[in-house]
């Protein structure tokens, strides 16, 4: 369907949705209450192109429709950590944590440890939740600066998410700029190697500073206290994981061998439903702290289905990009394109269909598909995780208890990856504008 939107009226579309949602991050209002006046906006543009409220209903339902499962998984996030917490969980792996890990280098490990398990599960989603929980713990009761702990998980859990085969965001990039997923992959292998080097000096030097100020070592336990049942819900979450079970069982089989346990080890029903609806004092979860970016869920669903039905943003990418004339150029404007289009779409998906489609031909002929993976796979790839009403990024936030502004500035692999592909087409150019003028001479 293309309505042919004027370019005022996508202008006033992008102004009405990001202002409201910057208005409700600023002053702390529900998120659902700041984007609902951008799809007022897309439902009024909607109406003047002679859509029925009927078919735009229709629309908004097939939208939420889609986000159906990210809202059942976040749904079901709100259970877990009160249940892992009444079961004893969450405590055991508190006290395995502290035996493990070396205080001195808790940052770099976090990182590492969090990019292993997503390179292996290929979901940011799903390393967050297997291992998360027991480091943000640790470094509670440790002292050490949580928020750039959850930082370096989440650095750590886009690595895999952005590179690993396993990852459906990669695959689907794979599919969309029309690359094998092998090509692909060495297609971003420098710009990578790259940013996790940086990653681990960062954290590192981290550590050295942190390490300097605070005063914990390491602390052991005695084998014999701990209980093997108290693991079966982390076991039972990470095996359905790495089984390619969807995460919807995953996470359900968790919480309810969770609760049985926490039921057998004296818990009462009533407060096993009170804890599940308000969560638990000091460390969250509950129903009553997710209901809202539930709401916020659904409604972005609809807004996303009506933007993609209606073509509202394609035709305007494709005239910008006639004007392009470098390598360096298209890359920013790849990159501003596709951030554009995460700050009112809201998920992972639309970015990655709508900036690989779009550009695809164009880079296809001037520079290669390559390169247009390489660059889509340090923006499109990351961008979800930046934008604080972005699916993704509300996602990481909810699992690992941090507010996204108070860990991004230290999730450096979402924000030195953009930067790191400009450099590359830079220097790519400039070798390729040497070797012409060689050729000249």
């Amino acid at each position: 369907m293309d309505n042919g939107f004027s370019l005022r009226q996508v202008l006033l579309l992008l102004l009405m949705t990001l202002t409201g949602v910057v208005w409700s991050v600023s002053f702390h209002h529900p998120l659902v209450v700041g984007f609902f006046p951008g799809y007022i906006m897309l439902v009024w543009l909607a109406k003047k192109k002679d859509l029925s409220i009927k078919q735009i209903l229709q629309i908004s339902i097939l939208g939420v429709n889609k986000t159906r499962i990210v809202i059942l998984i976040l749904f079901l996030v709100s259970f877990l950590l009160p249940s892992w917490y009444l079961s004893g969980t969450i405590q055991q792996m508190v006290k395995m944590a502290l035996h493990f890990i070396i205080p001195g280098h808790f940052f770099v490990l976090s990182f590492l440890c969090a990019m292993v398990f997503s390179m292996l599960l290929g979901t940011t989603v799903g390393t967050l939740s297997a291992i998360g929980l027991p480091i943000i713990g640790t470094a509670i009761l440790l002292q050490v600066p949580v928020d750039m702990v959850a930082g370096a998980l989440v650095s750590g859990a886009f690595v895999g998410d952005r590179t690993s085969p396993f990852s459906s965001a990669h695959q689907l990039l794979a599919h969309t700029v029309e690359l094998p997923v092998k090509s692909q992959w060495k297609a971003m292998l420098f710009t990578t190697l790259a940013a996790i080097i940086l990653c681990i000096c960062f954290y590192g030097a981290a550590d050295y500073l942190v390490s300097e100020k605070a005063a914990f070592h390491q602390q052991y336990i005695n084998w014999s206290d701990l209980s093997a049942s108290k693991f079966i819900p982390p076991v039972l979450l990470i095996t359905c994981v790495l089984l390619r079970i969807s995460i919807v069982y995953a996470f359900l089989t968790s919480i309810l061998s969770a609760s049985v346990i926490a039921l057998f080890s004296g818990t009462s029903w009533p407060k096993l439903f009170s804890s599940m609806w308000y969560g638990i004092e000091g460390l969250g979860g509950g129903f009553l702290h997710m209901y809202e970016l539930l709401l916020f869920l659904a409604l972005a669903g609809a807004y996303n289905g009506l933007l993609e039905e209606m073509n509202v943003i394609q035709p305007y990418l494709d005239k910008w990009l006639q004007t392009s004339r470098s390598l360096t150029g298209d890359t920013l404007k790849t990159l501003l394109s596709t951030f554009l289009i995460t700050l009112i779409a809201a998920n992972q998906t639309l970015p990655i269909i709508l900036t690989g489609r779009s550009f695809l031909p164009h880079w296809s002929n001037k520079y290669g598909k390559e390169e247009l993976a390489r660059v889509m796979g340090d923006t499109t790839m990351l961008f979800p995780g930046v934008v604080p009403w972005s699916v993704l990024a509300i996602m990481c936030s909810t699992i690992v208890g941090i507010p996204i502004m108070d860990y991004l500035p230290y999730a450096l692999f979402l924000w030195i990856l953009p930067m790191l592909t400009v450099l590359v087409s830079l220097v790519k150019q400039g070798r390729k504008s040497k070797e012409k003028r060689t050729e000249i001479a």
